[in-house]
């Protein structure tokens, strides 16, 4: 990547911003106070859109050290306001993402809450997957709240699941996402700096950071070791209880993709009379778990996810969270054209790769169609029979329809062996 600018314009007409995004281009480390310009200029439209991109470029490329990344965590997380709650049990977990499907925060969300416990989630949209959880609940309930009204919820249900970008509490941090969306990239410096400043935003004391590795996934493992030590670092930093839990990222989890979809997974795991899918439970009640002995909540915190969660108790909460967020269930829908990807061949599914799978959801319209996207019928390891289905494409567009098709094809995402 060639980040190389012109640079002809005198020093007096730039603005001390874009001075100090050129130093990082020349690849020298940023002070605190040249960290918060550029931020505070950022959150105050200051700085083009073009020079933000710059700045995430010049991160993406070069890095930050872990004082930068404090410094940058600070200048995020002091960029609005934050939700100051009277609890001592206030709890949250973040994935770093990149695993198409992985759906676990709605499920953890409520079995946490149904215990006791105060989780104001507050999520982003999709930044390299085909949905985030804003995006999934959106499908259903409203996710924009000022924090006024956050605080009833949190106050009548224990938690809630909303879109953090519509809070004013990290607006720095928003701005930036909206650039590395369009550059589809997600600088390590920022990824730290974005999940910390908002846990930290929402008053979070206990924090589990999931990092999924894997071959198509955001990180390798050896990455993903070094991504821990970062986290554990800001952790003990900022003086929160925290824990990472390094997690298989090398197939997609749960067995829709795409807002609706991903919705239908979440509840058929919630509702005790349904079956959902596998994977995505016992990854829930993995977390859900290790949240509950994080905070002392439980010895064995599996044992009292599971209960909650087979109880019934985590879905009657879900369903008290949606409704304080004025959602209602009847607005779950999938889009009205699909079409059946069959198998070629026998045999077994030796590789479903995580990238390839979530440009072909994005291909059929999501995240902004919440009813698009795919249904996968088998995982990495099963056996496979001609002609049975392998996924399923769903999408409003015919255009779209048969350009997620065409990319099917030509990029093989699921391997067969």
């Amino acid at each position: 990547m060639n980040l190389k600018i012109k640079r002809e314009a005198s020093s007096e007409s730039k603005s001390k911003s874009f001075i100090f995004i050129e130093r990082k281009l020349d690849k020298k480390r940023l002070s605190e106070k040249e960290i918060n310009e550029i931020i505070k200029d950022i959150v105050n439209n200051s700085l083009p859109e073009a020079e933000i991109s710059l700045f995430v470029l010049a991160m993406y490329k070069y890095g930050m050290n872990m004082k930068e990344t404090i410094y940058l965590t600070k200048a995020i997380l002091n960029s609005g306001d934050k939700l100051k709650l009277e609890n001592k049990l206030i709890v949250d977990k973040h994935s770093i993402g990149g695993i198409a499907g992985n759906r676990t925060t709605p499920i953890v969300v409520s079995i946490c809450a149904a215990a006791g416990l105060i989780m104001p989630k507050t999520s982003s949209r999709a930044i390299t997957s085909a949905a985030g959880t804003a995006d999934v609940i959106e499908t259903i309930a409203k996710v924009n709240f000022p924090v006024s009204e956050l605080r009833k919820i949190i106050k009548k249900t224990n938690a809630c699941m909303v879109w953090g970008g519509a809070l004013g509490l990290v607006p720095a941090d928003s701005k930036i996402i909206k650039v590395e969306k369009i550059l589809k990239i997600d600088p390590e410096a920022q990824l730290l700096a974005s999940i910390m400043s908002k846990k930290l935003a929402v008053g979070s004391k206990y924090i589990l950071i999931d990092i999924p590795y894997g071959k198509s996934a955001k990180v390798t493992k050896l990455k993903a070791l070094k991504l821990k030590k970062k986290f554990e670092y800001l952790g003990r930093y900022f003086k929160r209880k925290l824990r990472v839990i390094l997690t298989d990222g090398k197939e997609p989890i749960g067995n829709g993709i795409g807002p609706s979809l991903e919705l239908t997974d979440v509840i058929n795991i919630l509702d005790p009379e349904k079956q959902g899918p596998r994977d995505l439970e016992k990854k829930s009640l993995f977390i859900a778990g290790k949240l509950f002995e994080l905070t002392k909540k439980a010895e064995n915190g599996l044992d009292l996810a599971e209960k909650i969660l087979y109880s019934g108790k985590a879905y009657d909460k879900f369903r008290q969270i949606i409704k304080a967020q004025n959602g209602s269930f009847k607005k779950i829908k999938l889009a009205r054209l699909k079409y059946d990807i069959l198998s070629k061949k026998s045999g077994k599914i030796i590789e479903i790769d995580n990238k390839k799978i979530n440009s072909l959801v994005r291909m059929a319209g999501s995240p902004l169609d919440k009813s698009s996207g795919i249904y996968l019928y088998f995982h990495v390891g099963d056996k496979i029979k001609k002609r049975e289905k392998i996924l399923t494409i769903y999408s409003e567009s015919k255009f779209r329809l048969k350009e997620a098709i065409k990319f099917y094809n030509k990029e093989k995402p699921i391997k067969i062996k």
